[in-house]
């Protein structure tokens, strides 16, 4: 009996499945231990590697919880590609839905800030604007600038104080007690987290999604003051061209 990819990634995947019936031994007796055995090595090849892309998600809800959790993950969302750099694209929609983990509301937020961190290491290299960039326009062409951002950049908006949730477990210190965005940007090699405020983000995310600095401005509040989030652009080369 032939066994079809689909058949045999079905009961590769579902630990109550008994092997495809074409998978049989050499003397042609269905081979039902060396496919368990099989099977359990994917199941925990693609746990770790859950593990490793969301070391955060992993401490905070510890590790028996994590490995039973990936579990059900890796089932309801097999990999897609051989290249396993992005897997775990699914784990903030997932948990967010993901009824035991409802304890922790901050878990998809953690996840999303992982998920940049990669895709942030990944990205592709870009030139940032230079410093005094902006200096060089005409005061009443400033509303109508525009930005592009890195490459590498990404926010992740949140209602938690997610930046310090994530230092204070990867390296330490206390969790601040008002909501903190992040973000993501790459100034040299590897990724860096910083913590915004909601009107920052707010900001931010207008200035990113193309609205000139005039109109992303709108999104704060009338006192909101522009140097410190854009020093903080300007110093994490997160900037590579404007246009007026």
């Amino acid at each position: 009996m032939i066994t079809t990819q689909t058949e045999f990634r079905t009961a590769l995947l579902d630990p109550a499945s008994p092997p495809p019936e074409g998978v049989r031994n050499p003397d042609g007796v269905q081979a039902i231990k060396r496919f368990d055995v099989y099977r359990n090595n994917v199941a925990v090849s693609l746990t770790d590697a859950l593990g490793a892309a969301f070391p955060v998600v992993a401490k905070l809800v510890g590790d028996d919880f994590f490995r039973a959790m990936a579990g059900v993950y890796l089932r309801a969302h097999p990999p897609t590609s051989p290249v396993m750099m992005f897997y775990g694209e699914e784990m903030p929609e997932f948990l967010a839905g993901f009824g035991p983990a409802q304890s922790v509301p901050y878990l998809p937020d953690v996840a999303r800030l992982e998920l940049a961190l990669r895709h942030s290491y990944h990205a592709s290299d870009a030139t940032p604007i230079a410093a005094d960039a902006l200096a060089q326009i005409a005061p009443d062409s400033l509303p109508q600038v525009t930005f592009a951002f890195a490459p590498s950049v990404y926010l992740i908006p949140s209602r938690y104080p997610l930046q310090s949730i994530w230092a204070a477990n990867t390296s330490g210190g206390d969790i601040a007690k008002v909501a903190q965005p992040a973000l993501v940007t790459r100034p040299e090699f590897d990724p860096m987290v910083d913590a915004l405020t909601q009107e920052q983000a707010a900001v931010t995310q207008a200035l990113i999604g193309g609205q000139p600095l005039g109109q992303a401005l709108q999104s704060g509040d009338a006192g909101f003051d522009l140097g410190p989030l854009l020093g903080l652009l300007l110093s994490r080369n997160a900037l590579i061209s404007l246009k007026t």
